[in-house]
């Protein structure tokens, strides 16, 4: 397998005591991708086959209706699918969000949480692809274990500049 520092990374710290490890993960995650820190999107856990972040219902994510905004939704489905893609993009290419669609069906029930997966064929697929897009498959659930949003996330990835 080609090297991937962040698979290095994430791989030492999910050695760690549990009690430690979500702190440390998204201390490191957070304070490198800005945005997913001031939103306050967390890491439940993280491999190459599969990413879960959560979002809670707070104040500064809410919109005029108290429930949680529809770019912060978008946010939180973006990170899982681009975290998963980025645990398996190897260190010379550059992963990228080609394409984002978030079709808003229904209010939010307090938090989200967003799992993304990715299968075998699809990690071989970006492994043994220099440049290339797949649509990466995410669920966003709520506490009602609703599905308010439905996304189609396709991510890209060419070779560094």
């Amino acid at each position: 397998m080609k090297k991937n520092f962040l698979a290095g990374v994430v791989e030492k710290i999910n050695s760690k005591p549990r009690w430690y490890r979500g702190w440390l993960l998204n201390y490191l995650l957070g304070s490198t991708i800005k945005f997913v820190g001031t939103a306050g999107v967390k890491c439940i856990s993280l491999n190459r086959e599969e990413s879960v972040w959560i979002l809670k219902n707070k104040k500064k994510v809410r919109n005029h209706i108290k429930g949680i905004h529809a770019a912060a939704m978008g946010l939180l489905a973006e990170t899982a699918t681009g975290m998963v893609v980025g645990m398996n993009v190897p260190d010379d290419r550059t992963p990228v969000i080609k394409s984002m669609k978030v079709n808003y069906l229904k209010r939010v029930k307090g938090d989200l949480k967003a799992v993304a997966q990715l299968s075998g064929a699809q990690i071989q697929y970006i492994i043994d692809n220099e440049k290339g897009e797949l649509l990466i498959p995410v669920t966003v659930t709520d506490n009602d274990g609703k599905e308010p949003i439905e996304c189609e996330m396709i991510w890209a990835w060419t070779p560094k500049r």
